[in-house]
């Protein structure tokens, strides 16, 4: 498992199990029962946090994000790549490279 907040499009991604989710006028907040902390994923982090229900490499969330929402590829891998890291920081998913 990956610890450090170096993540590559290959590594494969997926939710640490044991967190409260719910939706909130669109977006998703969720509550870190880890942790006992509360978080706004937002619209877009909600999708990405469904996407990871399953494992999926970090290229695939990207391409299927990019897709979905029509941005350059270049700026969706930056902002998901901060999006992820920012998970990862907080504990709430597991990153294995392939």
């Amino acid at each position: 498992m990956i610890n450090s907040a170096v993540i590559k499009e290959d590594y494969v991604i997926r939710q640490v199990p044991g967190n409260l989710v719910s939706d909130m006028a669109g977006e998703k907040v969720m509550l870190s029962i880890e942790n006992g902390k509360y978080y706004n994923l937002g619209e877009v982090g909600g999708d990405i946090w469904g996407l990871l229900s399953k494992p999926i490499s970090i290229q695939n969330l990207i391409l299927t994000l990019q897709s979905q929402y029509e941005i350059d590829l270049t700026e969706c891998e930056q902002q998901v790549t901060i999006f992820l890291n920012q998970l990862l920081k907080e504990g709430l998913v597991q990153v294995e490279a392939p």
